[in-house]
């Protein structure tokens, strides 16, 4: 297998981890490429496409998971982490990927998900076998609330409601006890306050480590640690639960876990491998701790914050318009917050989120542009892009005719509780769902203008857009002006310019409603980024010493002085004096 080096050489100065120059790309396997007609895509179909990931110039592959699951909340419900799902295909299949990948250059980063398991893991299994189970105290078990007996409403241990709706605790008849589940009920909760589970992840992670994958996203690894009291959440207005969040987030052995892990599976090859965890909710304060390469816990983290500035009171299914003033102070906090202690990922969407030009952009008349305009504010910032698939051509959203057409977990439940308990008409909630649901970013992979989009010769697993016509792989690679043609550009750029990497942030213009300007700054050199994040044209007087700067990238073909159209990015350097 191709040796690659754990540190290059980024511009002539300044030796770095390999992934501080680098750029990801989000693979979500099941509506990536399919190779054997059964509508879903396998490891088979990304292997077909390596040379297109190459094309693209990506550094970093990230696959979400792979592992056996019964796919409740479509693999991140894992019953063995050892094993492929026979759906995605084989062991061998996974070595041929890493082997095309390292052959090329690139990397492979494993998505690990150990908050929780899937019910169907072995490990549960023997928890469920009796209260005296060597594995019971594996998971979060505890009796009925005093005063109540087992199944009766409010005899749950705590009052806290889930991520995907209801109650986190789920009855188990046999024993008359309850197990905690942030998410499905199909997803109980790993008790890290026990060292056997901590050692059985570590070595699981170690053998993943020897086979040869080069880091991992950690899903939610902020709510590994627990108050081991589990203490009611507050109730908020009109809410039949509790919010646990304050007593399963960031728990007080979280940096003890983080630290242990670190030596655990990448103790004597620092440097080597690429860690970035999943926390919601996390801070700027937090994160700082998190990142410190002193510290030795993970290299970066996602947070959420920009990613929930269109919430409402009721959260995600409660979306309102947001003010670009807003998206980009948000931004500016995050990489002044991390610029001199740890590092930023940077992202605008995943297989969670929904599609970034539909939802900070504008995915009709400006299409391209607001595609363009978004992907250049975010890779010139100081940190590690992530690219979701299909965002490099610009997918969009997908507005579904039924509630029948969805799959998501979360999006289903929803609906059920909306129009269930909450009395919502369905013709109120479909709406939210279109703008909304997770499934917006699951939709397959529009490589053609086929009938099957070049994904599948079968049906797949989820509804493709009809704007496949349009929009596809086929209509962009190798033509100019295209929104593909124009992310190659922006990668290629951070490979060759160290000042995407090394240079520090300044924002400008903080007060200005829809224009996001900033510097980025080396003693050698320095990059001027602008970026209309609306859908006027905007005047704007340029900073001094900066007329008749090299314009480095832009998306209209030609530059007007002194005002940006709309949703126009411009990107100029020039040296130091």
């Amino acid at each position: 297998m191709t040796t690659i080096d754990p540190v290059h050489l980024v511009g002539e100065t300044a030796l770095e981890p390999w992934w501080r120059s680098a750029v990801v790309y989000q693979v979500y396997p099941r509506s990536f490429a399919d190779s054997n007609g059964d509508g879903i895509g396998d490891l088979r179909g990304l292997i077909d496409r390596v040379d297109y990931l190459h094309e693209l110039g990506v550094d970093i592959v990230w696959l979400s998971p792979i592992y056996a699951s019964p796919h409740d909340d479509n693999g991140y419900d894992i019953s063995d982490y050892r094993a492929i799902d026979p759906t995605f295909g084989t062991l061998e299949d996974f070595d041929e990927l890493l082997h095309r990948l390292h052959a090329r250059g690139m990397r492979l980063v494993m998505d690990l998900v150990v908050n929780h398991t899937s019910d169907e893991h072995a490990w549960f299994r023997e928890s469920t076998s009796s209260v005296d189970s060597p594995q019971r105290d594996w998971y979060w078990w505890r009796p009925p609330r005093p005063g109540f007996r087992a199944g009766e409403l409010g005899a749950e241990p705590t009052n806290w409601g889930s991520f995907f709706s209801g109650s986190t605790w789920q009855l188990d008849e046999k024993s008359g006890e309850y197990y905690l589940h942030l998410f499905s009920k199909k997803q109980p909760d790993l008790n890290w306050e026990n060292t056997d589970v901590r050692a059985a992840v570590y070595d699981m992670m170690r053998w993943w480590v020897d086979r040869g994958v080069d880091g991992f996203r950690m899903d939610v690894i902020n709510l590994i640690s627990k108050d081991p009291a589990l203490p009611d959440g507050e109730l908020s207005a009109g809410s039949s639960y509790g919010d646990g969040f304050p007593h399963y987030s960031a728990g007080p052995r979280i940096h003890e876990f983080l630290q242990e892990m670190n030596r655990e599976v990448f103790a004597g090859r620092p440097g080597v491998y690429l860690t970035v965890g999943e926390m919601p909710g996390v801070t700027i304060e937090q994160a700082r701790l998190f990142t410190n390469p002193e510290r030795k816990e993970l290299d970066m983290v996602f947070q959420f914050e920009h990613v929930g500035l269109d919430h409402g009171p009721r959260g995600k299914w409660d979306p309102r318009p947001l003010p670009p003033s807003a998206l980009k102070a948000s931004l500016a906090r995050w990489q002044d917050g991390l610029g001199e202690v740890g590092w930023n990922s940077l992202y605008w969407n995943n297989h969670d989120q929904p599609r970034a030009v539909s939802r900070f952009g504008d995915d009709g008349e400006h299409w391209f542009e607001s595609a363009t305009a978004l992907a250049t504010a975010l890779h010139l910032q100081k940190g590690t892009p992530y690219i979701y698939q299909g965002e490099e051509i610009g997918m969009t959203n997908v507005a579904f005719d039924s509630i029948d057409d969805y799959r998501d977990i979360e999006t289903l439940n929803y609906f059920t509780e909306a129009v269930g308990e909450l009395g919502l008409d369905a013709d109120e909630v479909m709406p939210v769902l279109a703008s909304t649901s997770r499934d917006n970013a699951r939709t397959p992979m529009q490589w053609t203008a086929e009938p099957g989009a070049g994904f599948s010769t079968g049906t797949p697993w989820i509804g493709l857009n009809p704007n496949r016509e349009r929009i596809n792989v086929l209509a962009q690679r190798g033509v100019p002006g295209s929104v593909f043609e124009y992310y190659k550009s922006l990668i290629a750029l951070r490979h060759e310019d160290a000042t995407v990497v090394h240079g520090e942030f300044e924002l400008l213009w903080p007060e200005h409603p829809t224009l996001f300007a900033y510097t980025r700054t080396t003693a050698a050199a320095e990059l001027l980024v602008l970026v209309n994040l609306g859908g006027a044209t905007e005047a704007f007087e340029t900073p001094p010493g900066w007329n008749g700067a090299e314009l480095v990238i832009a998306n209209y073909s030609d530059a007007k002085e002194g005002e940006l159209r709309p949703w126009e990015a411009r990107v100029l350097r020039r040296t130091s004096a």
